[in-house]
């Protein structure tokens, strides 16, 4: 997306609705303008009139209108600014819900293809970049232009020709800028990635604190995280850099024109061209001409800044669901719950080849059927291809004869629940753990799932029953509490077809019986598929699949399996000699 694209993009979806503020920071800025100027146009009438003239009436009136005109320019500068920061708040606000939005709504393909790390430094790094640009970007282009004007005006008003050679500053400046703006927006682009980085490894560091100190390696990633600081530290060192090194160039320009000046006002001064009241109210116009003189030149710096970022945010706003309804898609009306794979293929964006090839599966309405197979052969890409979390290459998925590409998504997922090993939950009470499955739910019902999955009997001694507070994915509670918790959500959610993705693994033999009981609850007359490492806990399905590298190499019960499908039976055979 090229520049004019960007920023009238920014302009349209994020400084338009604002365009009432905008105008009253730029009327404050008029006011700066004009204060400013009468600052150095007061300066002439100051020295003629007392200095020279010695009149004892202008004594009063010009010390008090310059308190005035500093007043104004403070006050005006107080509410512009104030303005234009509750504008770059509501900014920010927008970008991020926009964001947060996107990532919601967002394929799960999309969320996996980059480090949550990165989003997070999109998030926070970026957005304050476009929110300068917006606003402080924005403001010091009204002010400081309106302020160059004024004061060029005073200039211009105490002496023309002095007013031309001071003139060829200001596209000195604008080269000096152009070429800076060049690199801080290459290096800024170069900090935003050390950022995402340094944010990464902070969440794998907290995600991985105790594999750090049982393998002892607390020294190495010590080393890291220095690596990691030390990078963004260097790219941030860079751009702090270049927007100093304005300050040279202008100065030095400043003072070859202060020289040139002087020398050039004595002339006049000498030739009776230019008398000293005019001349001191020049210089102080170009001196406090000085300052937006320079906040223009470096006005490019802070919006090669907010572009840069732009070009990153903008892309994951914009981002297109790939799983979407199409107009004509209907609801699912679920009558068995019967469940159909037909010739589905399946790969990841991220990986080389494909994941199911061709699969066939007949799972049937209110039993059970199950799943085994070698890790990677892609059993629980099959269960997440039913609520469409992902969607097949080819093929087609039949609930009761009906498309699930031909219904709409809200009405799919409706009836589906899934219970995976990776149990996921947020940083909350238990009780609105449980109660996200349903939201309107009753504290009754919250209760009653709770008892059918057999978790009432430790929350009950938490401190706080079901108002403690669990920790992030709920780190105070054990592996097998976490598991009740997930299906007691799957429980209050009561779905037709419920998904159960290695539920019972990595237990001990007690918790995993609580569990397998609480299932037997859950799963009673619904459609369940479950996937599975121990064998004993499906032994009972009504039919099991044997999935090999993406394909169906053996389906029956266990009987005929372990008589007709050599995979299963050395699966079957490991599993009795390790027991």
């Amino acid at each position: 997306m090229d520049t004019k694209k960007i920023l009238s993009r920014l302009y349209n979806d994020y400084s338009k609705k604002f365009l009432k503020q905008i105008f009253f920071a730029a009327f404050f800025s008029i006011l700066v303008a004009g204060s400013t100027s009468a600052i150095a146009w007061l300066l002439d009438p100051a020295i003629e009139k007392i200095f020279i003239e010695k009149d004892q009436t202008l004594i009063i009136i010009i010390p008090i209108l310059i308190i005035v005109a500093f007043s104004t320019k403070g006050l005006s500068l107080y509410l512009a600014k104030t303005i234009m920061i509750s504008v770059g708040e509501e900014v920010k606000k927008i970008l991020q819900s926009d964001m947060l939005k996107s990532f919601i709504e967002a394929d799960t393909q999309f969320i996996e293809n980059k480090h949550t790390g990165k989003y997070v430094s999109n998030l926070t790094y970026d957005v304050s970049m476009i929110t300068n640009l917006l606003t402080n970007a924005l403001l010091n282009l009204f002010k400081d232009s309106l302020t160059l004007i004024g004061l060029l005006c005073v200039m211009f008003y105490q002496n023309w020709k002095l007013s031309m050679v001071a003139m060829i500053m200001i596209p000195l400046a604008s080269i000096a800028a152009r070429t800076l703006g060049k690199r801080v927006k290459k290096v800024t682009t170069e900090a935003q990635e050390k950022s995402g980085f340094l944010t990464t490894y902070l969440i794998e560091i907290f995600k991985n604190h105790k594999l750090i100190k049982i393998f002892q390696r607390e020294k190495y990633e010590n080393l890291r995280a220095e690596k990691y600081v030390n990078e963004l530290k260097e790219k941030n060192k860079k751009i702090s850099i270049v927007f100093v090194r304005a300050t040279p160039i202008m100065e030095t320009l400043t003072g070859i024109m202060i020289a040139i000046l002087i020398f050039y006002s004595g002339k006049l001064i000498l030739n009776n061209e230019l008398n000293i009241n005019n001349f001191f109210s020049f210089l102080a116009a170009m001196m406090l001409a000085y300052q937006p003189v320079r906040s223009l030149a470096t006005l490019t710096l802070a919006v090669n800044q907010g572009i840069s970022a732009a070009n990153r945010i903008l892309p994951i706003i914009d981002n297109e669901k790939n799983i979407v309804e199409n107009k004509d898609d209907k609801k699912l009306e679920l009558l068995k719950g019967n469940v159909e794979f037909k010739n589905i293929s399946f790969k990841y964006e991220s990986k080389e080849g494909a994941i199911l090839n061709s699969i066939n599966l007949n799972i049937e309405g209110g039993k059970m059927t199950s799943l085994v197979g070698h890790s990677g052969a892609g059993k629980s890409t099959i269960l997440n291809l039913i609520p469409r979390l992902y969607d097949r290459i080819t093929g087609d998925i039949l609930i009761d004869g009906t498309s699930i590409y031909k219904t709409k998504i809200s009405s799919l997922r409706k009836y589906i629940s899934l219970v995976s090993q990776d149990t996921t939950l947020f940083d909350d009470t238990v009780k609105n753990n449980i109660a996200y499955a349903n939201l309107d739910a009753t504290d009754k019902d919250i209760a009653e799932a709770a008892k059918l999955s057999f978790a009432e009997e430790f929350i009950n001694k938490l401190p706080n029953k079901y108002d403690t507070i669990i920790g992030e994915n709920g780190v105070r509670l054990s592996g097998g509490e976490k598991q009740r918790l997930s299906i007691a959500r799957a429980m209050l959610k009561d779905s037709n077809i419920i998904l159960l993705d290695e539920a019972t693994s990595s237990l001990d033999a007690e918790t995993e019986s609580k569990i397998q009981k609480a299932i037997n609850l859950l799963t009673k007359n619904k459609t369940t598929l479950v996937i599975a490492h121990r064998l004993s806990t499906i032994l009972n399905s009504d039919k099991i699949y044997v999935i090999d590298n993406g394909s169906v190499i053996g389906e029956g019960k266990h009987e005929e399996l372990v008589k007709n499908s050599e995979v299963y039976k050395n699966f079957y055979e490991k599993q009795i000699r390790k027991n």
